[in-house]
């Protein structure tokens, strides 16, 4: 469940980028450029999530690294073709 959580709060940040990116660009390519700056802060966050996970949560960094990479690539993912598809217009 916390990962569908996490996945929500990611979707929700793409949003925020892609809003401020065409409330402060002009045209898809403002779209493609937020897409990618949200990546690296995205990660950044993953990374964070981790972090609470081990030293919050009880978790070993065994059991959490393999979720990293779910709770990142997923809204990456979304971002990342989002991001194509409107630097290619």
């Amino acid at each position: 469940m916390h990962t569908l959580l996490t996945w929500a709060a990611g979707f929700l940040l793409l949003g925020v980028f892609l809003l401020f990116g065409h409330l402060w660009g002009s045209g898809t390519a403002a779209l493609g450029t937020a897409a990618r700056v949200f990546l690296p802060v995205w990660l950044l966050l993953a990374i964070a999530n981790l972090w609470v996970g081990v030293n919050h949560a009880g978790y070993t960094l065994r059991e959490e690294l393999p979720i990293l990479p779910v709770v990142f690539l997923v809204p990456a993912a979304l971002a990342a073709w989002l991001a194509w598809r409107w630097s290619s217009t």
